[in-house]
Parts: C-alpha cells; structure tokens; sequence
C-alpha cells in the first residue's frame, strides 16, 4: 500500500484546511486508515481514524469537534477536515494504514505516507 498525504499548508488560528491521503496498492480496502502528527520536539499522536466501511471512527480528545475525517472510497482518498485551528494544532500530519493492533498506537501501522506540514500562525 503506498500513500500519499496532501493539502497542508499555513492558517491563522481559527482557520480551516483540509487535508486528503490517497491510497495505492492492492487490498486498500483491507486496512484501516487514521491520521496521526508531529509537532516539533515532541512525540507522534493520534489524531482520528476510521475503516473505508465508515464505522470505527474515532477522534482524539484533543481534535473531538473541530476536525472530522471521512473518506472517499471510490477515489481511495481519505480526508481530515480542520476547522477552527489552533496554535498547537501545528505539526507534520501523515496518515497510515493498518490491518491489526490498536487503532491510536503509531507502531500498529504498517504503511505511511510522507507528511504534510501544517503551520497555524496566531
């Protein structure tokens, strides 16, 4: 499976991106996907995932209510909608494809796209 992430960028606090992750590969389908990122000096977190079925859709706490992830699964894309962005909501974000281990732990995923920076000025 290879992956692709897209759409980061620079906001102003309060702002909206939306990033997309396009999946190749045979048996995409079989993988759960989730979006996790990086801010700077610190460690890799969860932010949202789900299964191209739509269900096991989670959110961090961090995240709950503000962004929302979706996919598209004629297009093989999955999406993270950012709305009313924070300062600390900055960070290298990067989406990854998993078929076992649990959904929020970073060593669960088998496949990773590269990353897209996302910067929120205040």
């Amino acid at each position: 499976v290879q992956l692709q992430a897209f759409g980061g960028g620079t906001v102003q606090a309060g702002g909206s991106l939306r990033l997309a992750c396009a999946a190749s590969g045979r048996s995409v389908s079989d993988y759960a996907m989730a979006w996790f990122r990086q801010a700077p000096g610190k460690e890799r977190e969860f932010v949202a995932h789900m299964r191209w079925s739509g269900d096991r859709i989670y959110h961090a706490d961090s995240v709950r209510g503000r962004f929302t992830i979706s996919s598209d699964s004629a297009k093989n894309t999955v999406y993270l909608q950012m709305d009313n962005l924070k300062t600390e909501d900055t960070g290298v974000y990067y989406c990854a494809a998993r078929s076992r281990g649990v959904l929020y732990v970073d060593r669960s995923y088998e496949f990773w796209g590269q990353g897209t920076l996302v910067t929120v000025s205040s």
